[in-house]
């Protein structure tokens, strides 16, 4: 589908240079320092004259808030835009003892239909602009304030890989422009192979997530849909390339899903290829969505399975939940979108414990 009117976060210095031709040749320095460096809006970025700033000023933003819900005694928020076209997004903003981070969208919806993930379940709409992928991150670096934003996610809706171009030149900004630390960017996917050879091949050493959930085939394809076009032999692979590209420990996420994936067989399974790709697990107890019947494991489990993991040589860590209660956690993102509780129950693996 073709992307919405340009947005003032889509414009790169060439389009602003052209907007300010009649003007000294600083004048783009200015305005590009205050909307990223500064992330103010062009009314309060007093270097340039009123008229410039009127000028930027009219120029449209791409996000217009819907809903603002707060959680963690205001450590957690998260926003539902509107896009010019109608379509909705959601935007998390965390903040911790040592860091803020921000949780961003880079789809409209999602296309990657894992079952128990709420955006999967609503379906995709479209990809989203470099300017309203970067535009979610100068909203929450304002609303953190006095805080600095020091960590991007792309953990938000959809799957940033099936976007590629568009999530590239966003990571860019941000690390040219808004002047963001490779180190502290974070890609996740579900398992796009092609995208992770390109990011290996790209400039910048950012971190790599890996959406993992299940360590065979069988279970992976039914859980990671992906996983049928690109199964576990060629996700290793590429995971192994990128960190000998990069250098760069990569994560496996895994959603602990009672009685499917949080048996012993599951974590010697994971423990192999964890070992294997030298990665880090981050174990994330699953969060209920309403389109998915099946429930978490039990706290209990989940620290047992991470101790079993660490018998087995795996670096693994459990996750904290945040902003539960404000569909704010992971897989819990949807838009607003009704999410039909119908689902059919899902054959579970025979137990093994």
């Amino acid at each position: 589908m073709p992307l919405p009117t340009t947005s003032r976060y889509d414009l790169d210095r060439g389009a602003f240079a052209a907007l300010l031709v009649t003007e000294p040749s600083y004048r783009l320095d200015q305005l590009w320092q205050g909307l990223y460096r500064d992330l103010a809006e062009p009314s309060d970025i007093t270097t340039l004259p009123k008229s410039v700033r009127s000028r930027i000023d009219e120029i449209p933003t791409s996000l217009s808030p819907v809903a603002e819900s707060v959680s963690d005694g205001g450590d957690t928020v998260k926003w539902l835009w509107d896009l010019a076209d109608g379509a909705r997004i959601e935007t998390v903003l965390m903040h911790y003892t040592d860091r803020s981070t921000v949780c961003i969208s880079t789809q409209a919806g999602c296309a990657m239909a894992c079952g128990f993930c709420a955006t999967g379940q609503a379906g995709f709409e479209r990809n989203l602009s470099t300017g309203e992928i970067v535009e979610q991150v100068v909203r929450a670096a304002r609303r953190a304030r006095p805080r600095r934003v020091s960590n991007v996610v792309f953990m938000g809706m959809g799957e940033p890989l099936a976007n590629f171009d568009r999530t590239w030149e966003a990571t860019e900004r941000l690390h040219h422009d808004v002047g963001m630390s490779a180190r502290h960017l974070t890609i996740s996917t579900v398992g796009v192979v092609p995208g992770i050879r390109r990011l290996a091949d790209a400039a910048l050493p950012v971190n790599l997530a890996v959406s993992l959930h299940a360590a065979n085939d069988a279970l992976r394809d039914e859980l990671v849909p992906i996983n049928r076009r690109y199964p576990l032999a060629m996700l290793v692979d590429a995971c192994l390339d990128y960190f000998a590209a990069k250098g760069r420990r990569i994560s496996f996420e895994w959603a602990m899903i009672d009685g499917v994936n949080d048996r012993p067989s599951d974590a010697a399974e994971l423990a192999a290829v964890a070992r294997r790709c030298r990665a880090h697990v981050n174990l994330i107890p699953l969060n209920p969505t309403p389109g998915y019947p099946t429930v978490g494991s039990p706290r209990a489990h989940v620290r047992e399975f991470c101790d079993r993991l660490g018998e087995l040589g795996a670096n693994a860590t459990i996750r904290g939940t945040r902003g539960t209660d404000i569909d704010a956690a992971c897989g819990q993102l949807r838009a607003g979108h009704e999410i039909s509780v119908d689902a059919p129950t899902r054959r579970r693996p025979s137990p093994d414990r």
